[in-house]
């Protein structure tokens, strides 16, 4: 049997989405837990050595090889894809499902003070947020959650690398005026919300993801 190290590098290699340690475990059950995190461990530190073009990364519960960020705008000329955009409407509306879900649409309206039908199906369009289930009040309304599509695109191992209510305090400070971003995540939207502080297809937006990836 070849190296460990290298069985794993060319599983990471063809995976187009992070591999999670049960995934990798299916694909080789004859090795221990330990020994396959040594091996992801020995991986990341010899690319991290090298400073090439890519890096593995802990990312929505997994592990992925990913491009470095200075090497996007040539990644960009050959792939001719745009990157996710999202408009400061969305990026609040996001903010707010991510630091509160499971969350209802009447919570989110009530932070934002405007109805947000609209961009909650942006979202759902975008795999960026999915249906977790149904409450137990009167109509039986949805409760939303971010997906492992989240995750990913904004490069989180889990739901607790969520910068905290200082860190985002700190970012709005920092922000350019005008900045829709900036606006969007401001510490002014965090409070109202009473928060603790808070293009391959998904395909996994399931319950098992959430407990995975989250």
């Amino acid at each position: 049997m070849p190296p460990l190290k290298h069985v794993i590098e060319s599983l990471l290699f063809v995976s187009p989405s992070p591999l999670t340690m049960d995934r990798l475990k299916k694909a080789a059950p004859e090795e221990d837990p330990a020994r396959i995190r040594e091996a992801l461990s020995e991986l990341a530190a010899e690319y991290e050595a090298r400073g090439g073009g890519f890096s593995l990364c802990q990312v929505a519960g997994g592990w992925q090889l990913r491009t470095r960020p200075e090497f996007a705008p040539w990644i960009r000329r050959l792939s001719q894809t745009q990157p996710v955009r999202l408009s400061p409407a969305a990026l609040e509306t996001l903010a707010i499902v991510a630091y509160n879900q499971p969350v209802l649409k009447s919570s989110v309206d009530h932070v934002r003070g405007v109805d947000s039908g609209g961009v909650l199906k942006v979202l759902l369009e975008k795999g960026l947020v999915r249906v977790l289930g149904r409450d137990d009040k009167p109509g039986r309304p949805m409760l939303y959650a971010t997906t492992r599509r989240f995750l990913e695109i904004f490069e989180l191992k889990d739901l607790s690398d969520l910068p905290t209510l200082a860190q985002i305090k700190d970012l709005a400070r920092s922000a350019p005026p005008g900045d829709g971003e900036g606006e969007a995540l401001s510490e002014d939207t965090i409070a109202a919300g009473g928060l603790q502080e808070v293009s391959p297809p998904d395909g996994e937006n399931t319950e098992k993801e959430n407990s995975e990836g989250m």
